[in-house]
């Protein structure tokens, strides 16, 4: 199995938040929202195969369940018993699926403009062909991932530019089919409802790949989970407005409830 590339930051005995980026991007996606974490957290960032520093699978497996075990067996190798997952886009695929697969490690899910199903994408069709892939301009791929963005101004990182280009284009289009793959098979509120694991959804209210409206509402009907719509922002709230975000994040970390059923939670 190939190893995950993983970051580790903040005190080792605080609780455990794992952070999950979306595809074509790595754990740079959380820079601008780490420095508010790790002051209460044990933060563990990974980058998923293909991305990042990460290597691709020498098994091909780019699949969301083969992702998922794969961050389960880094947070092995960490000795982590418990942790609260954090998914930003399909990011949070990875985070549900590990969920199913180690509900005993999961002690909570936080999924962030994670679409719900694939009738609820709005967003543009991105078709890159194989022989551009390396041909690609800066511009053309900040105009790919433009919809990414709501937020007046805003302009996408240099480092969300450098992780598109290193990647490769059969990473990228396996990473998305894998995707596509897991959400047609069920959707996430499903998901979440068979689960039952304690829920925080926070959906940017101007997000353009997927409608905002269509997935508070498919989301707000999965009993427990609480769902917080982010005005003024758009698909990517961990990077248009993060100081937002941890408020949210830490308000359901710290919550008693969450914390009785995190400590209550058996070790694997």
């Amino acid at each position: 199995m190939t190893n995950l590339h993983l970051t580790d930051d903040g005190p080792r005995d605080a609780p455990v938040l794992l952070l999950i980026h979306g595809t074509a991007s790595s754990i740079h996606s959380w820079d601008a929202l780490l420095p508010l974490l790790t002051g209460t957290h044990r933060v563990v960032r990974i980058d998923l195969p293909g991305h990042g520093r990460s290597a691709e699978p020498d098994d091909a497996g780019y699949g969301v369940p083969d992702q998922a075990r794969r961050a389960g067996a880094a947070l092995d190798r960490l000795g982590v018993g418990h942790v609260v997952v954090v998914g930003h886009s399909t990011g949070g695929l990875v985070a549900t699926a590990l969920a199913e697969e180690r509900p005993g490690l999961v002690s909570a899910l936080v999924l962030v403009d994670t679409g719900p199903s694939l009738d609820t994408y709005i967003g543009p069709q991105v078709a890159f062909e194989a022989a551009q892939w390396d041909r690609l301009t800066d511009d053309q791929i900040r105009e790919a991932m433009s919809s990414a963005f709501s937020r007046p101004g805003y302009e996408a990182p240099a480092s969300l530019v450098a992780d598109v280009r290193g990647m490769t284009f059969a990473a990228f289009t396996a990473a998305q089919q894998g995707s596509v793959d897991y959400l047609a098979r069920q959707p996430i509120p499903d998901r979440l409802t068979a689960l039952g694991t304690p829920a925080l959804v926070l959906f940017g209210e101007d997000d353009r790949r997927w409608r905002p409206s269509s997935a508070l509402a498919a989301y707000r009907a999965v009993p427990g989970a609480q769902v917080v719509p982010l005005p003024g922002v758009g698909h990517s709230p961990i990077m248009e407005d993060p100081p937002r975000t941890a408020e949210a994040l830490l308000a359901f970390t710290g919550s008693p409830t969450l914390s009785r059923q995190s400590s209550a939670s058996p070790r694997t």
